[in-house]
């Protein structure tokens, strides 16, 4: 990894998990969660992640953290491959790569004070000196929105918006420079959602942090990342700048995918794709293009031929058949770029109104 601005770098990513049988726990299958994914993030930057439930996000996140072994592929961190330093190297790298949890309640522990929970990792890195200990942990807090006299209170004592903060303050206790965001508003009411995601955005101005930002509510993916990724069983099938991919999606999964967004205007409408069927098993995937028991435009070659990520131009990558050259342009499907800079636009306008009424 030769790009000084680039902080990390995933290439061909694989994480399988056995399937074992029998008395004798015998391996009989392999669910293939992440299928060779590549993708890169710039200091500073977010990236979003989408797709379907059980298509692999979340297991992406914890492997680049190395929370989780890899069956295959290189994750480069800055330049370092993680997953080639020995223990004693990788708990000096620990402090710079985060995570914040979807669940805020269950990823805190019920028995310890929300001081001790902040701080605990900040004692065993060793941060900062003992004697400085407490004021650290109080200027974190305040930070994220919290008050000193919180330390002593325990988690069940909190709402669930404070205890996000909570796992935020956590997060951003050990000064990293890259934080993986497992659906960090999922479990919040909307107004406490503007809140965290300003919280968010405004800790990134403050620490130029990097953020791997997963979610399935697409209008907060719009409103805080740079650059968006489409993953689908296991397979991250587009890659794009945000402005791109929202306003031009190429792959029939991501036209399909951002169809079933509501748009928060009456006046606009535009036609739903509805997938047939269900996503197939990952223990079980397709052969070739593991899409093409869903798409309407799916070719033979589509049953038989996996296919790779062609660049677009701008960095739009897409891993589809129907843009490959040998595809014939008559199978390529038109894209309806009006209605989808519509929704652009929508959910700008939405989403700047959402902010202002409800500053973190």
């Amino acid at each position: 990894m030769n790009d000084n601005n680039t902080m990390l770098e995933v290439k061909n990513l694989q994480k399988f998990f056995p399937i074992k049988s029998g008395f004798f726990g015998r391996v009989v299958g392999q669910v293939k969660a992440v299928d060779g994914v590549s993708f890169s993030i710039e200091r500073g930057k977010t990236m979003g992640l989408v797709g379907e439930s059980g298509c692999g996000k979340t297991t992406v996140g914890k492997t680049i953290l190395r929370l989780n072994s890899k069956t295959g592929g290189e994750v480069y961190f800055n330049g370092k491959e993680i997953f080639g330093l020995g223990n004693a190297e990788m708990l000096k790298m620990r402090p710079h790569m985060q995570i914040i949890f979807q669940d805020p309640y269950s990823s805190l522990s019920p028995r310890l004070p929300v001081g001790e929970i902040i701080g605990e990792a900040v004692r065993e890195h060793q941060i900062v000196p003992p004697n400085e200990f407490d004021d650290y942990v109080t200027r974190i807090m305040q930070a994220c929105g919290l008050q000193e006299y919180h330390k002593d209170r325990y988690p069940h004592e909190f709402s669930g918006g404070q205890r996000q903060r909570i796992c935020i303050a956590r997060a951003l206790a050990l000064n990293p420079d890259f934080v993986v965001c497992d659906e960090p508003v999922s479990a919040l009411d909307v107004s406490i959602q503007a809140q965290i995601i300003n919280l968010l955005e405004d800790l990134q101005k403050e620490f130029n942090l990097a953020y791997l930002f997963i979610s399935h509510d697409l209008s907060v993916v719009q409103h805080i990342s740079d650059t968006v990724g489409v993953m689908y069983l296991g397979n991250l099938v587009e890659f794009a700048n945000k402005d791109e991919i929202f306003s031009n999606p190429l792959h029939p999964y991501t036209k399909a995918l951002f169809s079933a967004i509501p748009i928060p205007d009456p006046t606009v409408r535009r036609n739903r794709i509805i997938l047939e069927g269900s996503i197939p098993s990952p223990a079980n995937p397709p052969s070739g293009c593991k899409f093409h028991t869903r798409c309407t435009y799916a070719m033979e070659r589509c049953k038989v031929e996996v296919p790779v990520q062609l660049d677009k131009g701008n960095g739009h990558m897409v891993a589809c058949h129907l843009y490959d050259d040998n595809s014939g342009s008559e199978k390529q499907p038109e894209t309806d770029e009006a209605s989808f800079r519509a929704i652009g636009e929508q959910y700008d306008k939405a989403n700047e109104n959402k902010t202002e009424s409800n500053p973190a």
